[in-house]
């Protein structure tokens, strides 16, 4: 029963792909029985799941391992936070060493990009972190790092960049000018972006409905729109109506389905349209 039901989201899923609005799950899909954000697990749900893209946290160790991790912090609840491992202090078998929920462990990039070669279908959307102890150097240096491992997998066309840091954009624009670059931070207007080469805007739901002409102005300078985190129905709803390219969600399941809905709604407008 499980993946009759499974199998029909997936469906809807791939219909969904021909809406202008697209699905990026953050973190994986992880919203499911044995699951943990930023695991293979989540990473292969997604995929199964037929979505634009899996998000993804890069963040390196004090060893220099790429690790697919969100803070600084490793983030079992069931360990006070003053002992948990620091993901840029601690080295790679300690922040290995501690398990996810569901008994998943944390990734290393390298087995993450193994797990994306297995479903071309779908987009792996990096997000290269930077933390309050990485210095600039040490933010390209890790850069230049994320994209010789993509590219060593021969997964460029495959993989899409995201980033709050200024400095991780730039360095990827010397690094990767062919990929798809977004910014984060929500400080820059299209225009500012675009200037700098990043091929599209990453921002909040609360920026962009404090800026909904961004959206507008972001299309008719080229560039993608992309919007996080949003899990509920009338945010997610607001943003199909806005016109973004993707939303980047939790709930995927439910964003899938309304603009499963946007879809039908906006071809029984053209039928009707057209009957006229």
């Amino acid at each position: 029963m499980k993946k009759l039901i499974f199998t029909a989201v997936a469906a809807l899923a791939t219909l969904s792909l021909s809406a202008q609005t697209q699905v990026i799950a953050h973190r994986g899909f992880h919203a499911q029985e044995g699951s943990a954000r930023n695991t293979i697990s989540s990473l292969l749900n997604a995929q199964k799941l037929g979505v634009y893209g899996s998000e993804c946290d890069i963040s390196m160790s004090a060893d220099d391992s790429l690790m697919v991790v969100h803070g600084s912090r490793h983030p079992d609840r069931s360990i006070p936070a003053p002992h948990r491992v620091h993901v840029t202090r601690d080295v790679y078998k300690d922040i290995r060493a501690i398990s996810c929920e569901g008994g998943n462990i944390v990734p290393t990039l390298r087995e993450y990009l193994v797990q994306t070669k297995k479903y071309p279908g779908t987009k792996l959307v990096i997000e290269i972190k930077n933390h309050k102890d990485d210095t600039p150097e040490r933010q390209q240096f890790f850069t230049k790092k994320i994209v010789e491992m993509v590219a060593e997998f021969g997964l460029e066309k495959q993989v899409d960049y995201i980033a709050f840091s200024r400095i991780v954009c730039d360095e990827l624009v010397k690094l990767a000018p062919n990929n798809e670059i977004a910014y984060l931070n929500g400080d820059l207007t299209p225009a500012e972006c675009k200037e700098r080469g990043y091929t599209g805007i990453d921002y909040s739901k609360k920026v962009l409905r404090i800026h909904p002409e961004w959206v507008k102005q972001a299309h008719d300078l080229g560039m993608k729109v992309n919007v996080w985190t949003v899990n509920n129905t009338e945010d997610i709803q607001y943003f199909i109506d806005l016109g973004v390219d993707f939303i980047t969600t939790d709930n995927p399941l439910e964003t899938i389905k309304l603009l499963d809905n946007s879809h039908k709604g906006k071809k029984a407008k053209k039928a009707k349209k057209m009957r006229k």
